[in-house]
């Protein structure tokens, strides 16, 4: 962004910016270039630019010392974090090299059943419809209906219906449904989108974290409490064997207070000993917030100014705690 520009957006931040509070930036993945199917997935020259205006007017720090300072009071001004859900190989090989270049911090959360080859379920449907070749995916004998995808948008608006259409059933039906879509049209699920163990594991040595985002990435509202704490449980043990310390920020998959997670599964959180957790409602923390469902956002526009109102937008709007 042009240095005008950016001073008088570093103003507005600290307009913006009511005392003590924090802001977080979730993202997912940063591909190597505009992927029309993915569209609020930023590529490289995106993220870069991006993160390069976040440097200039925000104090980005690790979420570990984030979320302490928030609950202290003692939070800089433009306090912000940068997070990651999932484990996509790219964050290793594209956004880490990209953040490591501006010396900025980021917190990773990692879906462990996916590392080392594994495919969700998101993914497997997304890579179905991007490579059909046919004009109309017919999924019908599925019950899942008939799609044309003869376009960018129609792909894109198949997309948008099948995971909407598979996204809230349980996790062993999900997975199982995401498949059968794939062997319906004969389609190979790719196995190298998500970060192998050896890519997390340097991750944690390059300096940055690695928090816990369950194993399978279910819907913990709606599972049963005892294998939501087993999912829970295991992926922090097997980030800590990855990181080779102590795991203590959780991520709730999906991330949506009392639809995707409710109190009751904020309290487990707690209760299992991670010192903070994070949601994904738009706004800001204070002092005041539960810091085990802290708010995230992500400014989705390319546009630099867009970005930048987006998320100074953001910053006006403090979410409200939903601990019971």
């Amino acid at each position: 962004m042009r240095t005008s520009l950016t001073r008088a957006l570093f103003s507005a931040a600290s307009k913006s910016a009511t005392g003590n509070s924090l802001s977080v930036l979730i993202y997912h993945r940063v591909t190597p270039t505009p992927d029309p199917l993915l569209p609020y997935e930023p590529d490289a020259a995106t993220f870069e630019r991006n993160m390069t205006w976040v440097r200039k007017v925000f104090n980005v720090l690790p979420l570990t010392r984030a979320a302490s300072d928030l609950s202290a009071g003692t939070l800089p001004p433009r306090a912000l974090v940068i997070t990651f859900d999932d484990g996509y190989a790219n964050n290793a090989t594209i956004a880490a090299p990209i953040l490591q270049r501006l010396g900025l911090d980021a917190t990773f959360f990692l879906a462990t059943g996916y590392l080392d080859g594994g495919c969700m379920f998101n993914d497997v449907v997304v890579e179905v419809v991007r490579g059909y070749s046919g004009s109309v995916l017919d999924l019908g004998k599925l019950g899942l209906g008939a799609y044309p995808v003869g376009s960018i948008v129609e792909k894109q608006a198949a997309i948008s219906a099948l995971l909407q259409a598979v996204k809230y059933l349980d996790d062993n039906r999900r997975s199982e449904m995401a498949q059968r879509i794939a062997d319906h049209v004969r389609a190979q699920v790719p196995n190298d989108l998500m970060m192998t163990s050896a890519q997390a594991a340097e991750l944690r040595r390059s300096g940055f974290t690695l928090g816990a985002h369950t194993v399978s990435h279910p819907i913990l509202a709606k599972a049963d409490p005892d294998h939501a704490r087993r999912e829970i449980v295991e992926s922090r043990a097997r980030v800590a064997e990855l990181a080779g310390e102590a795991v203590t920020l959780f991520a709730y998959p999906n991330g949506r207070p009392d639809v995707d997670y409710n109190s009751a599964t904020a309290q487990m959180v707690r209760e299992l000993g991670f010192s903070a957790a994070v949601s994904t409602s738009m706004g800001v923390a204070t002092a005041r917030s539960d810091a085990f469902q802290i708010p995230r956002f992500t400014p989705w526009d390319s546009r630099p100014l867009q970005f930048a109102a987006q998320l100074l937008s953001n910053m006006s709007r403090v979410t409200p705690s939903y601990a019971s």
